[in-house]
C-alpha cells in the first residue's frame, strides 16, 4: 500500500497519523517464498521536523510460516517491527535523503517495501520447530521427532578407513 505524504513534506512542523493495511501475502526472497499467516494494522505516525526532517514512526507484528532448519516443518514466526526511520529533506545528507530509499517514490511511502526491508534485516539465523528438534533422518529422510528409523546411526571417522579395513580382515568368524 502507498501512502502518499506531499501534504507532510510541503508543511513544516506538520504530524499525521495513520492506520495502514499491509498488502503483502507472501515474503518471497533468495530464501524462498513464505506465505504471511497473520498480519497486524500498522500504525504509523510521520512528523515534519521545521521542514528538514521526515519522521517515521510505527509498529505491528506479521506472522510468517518457514520450515524448521531441522526437520522442514512449517513453524509460525512472529517479526515484532519497529520502524524509526529519519529522511533528510533538505538533501544535504546523501545517506538520508529521499533519492535513495527504496521505499519511497517521489513523496509517496511504499509501506508493503519497508515492510519487506525490516523483515529481511530481522530475519532470523536459524529456525527450530522446537529446541530439542532432531531432525530428519540423512539416509531415508523420516522424521526423528516423530518415529525412529531402522538406519545405523553411527558413520565410521572417514580417516579411520584404513584401520577398519585390516581389522575387518582379520576378523575371526
Amino acid at each position: 500500500m502507498r501512502v502518499e505524504l506531499a501534504d507532510i513534506i510541503s508543511c513544516e512542523n506538520k504530524e499525521m497519523s495513520r492506520q495502514v493495511e499491509i498488502e503483502l501475502s507472501s515474503f518471497d526472497s533468495r530464501l524462498g517464498q513464505f506465505p504471511i499467516r497473520t498480519k497486524q494494522p500498522f500504525v504509523m505516525e510521520f512528523v515534519n521536523e521545521d521542514g528538514k526532517r521526515l519522521l517515521i514512526q510505527g509498529e505491528t507484528e506479521v506472522t510468517i510460516r518457514i520450515p524448521c532448519d531441522r526437520c522442514l516443518e512449517e513453524v509460525d514466526w512472529t517479526f515484532s517491527i519497529k520502524v524509526d526511520k529519519e529522511i533528510d529533506l533538505t538533501g544535504d545528507n546523501e545517506e538520508k535523503s529521499m533519492e535513495n530509499l527504496n521505499y519511497m517514490t517521489g513523496t509517496s511511502l511504499d509501506v508493503d517495501q519497508l515492510i519487506f526491508g525490516e523483515i529481511l534485516v530481522s530475519w532470523p539465523m536459524k529456525v527450530l520447530c522446537r529446541e530439542d528438534c532432531k531432525g530428519i533422518c540423512k539416509r531415508c529422510g523420516a522424521n526423528l521427532n516423530q518415529a525412529e528409523c531402522q538406519c545405523q546411526r553411527t558413520e565410521p571417522d572417514p580417516r579411520m578407513a584404513a584401520i577398519q579395513d585390516i581389522f575387518n580382515k582379520f576378523k575371526e568368524v
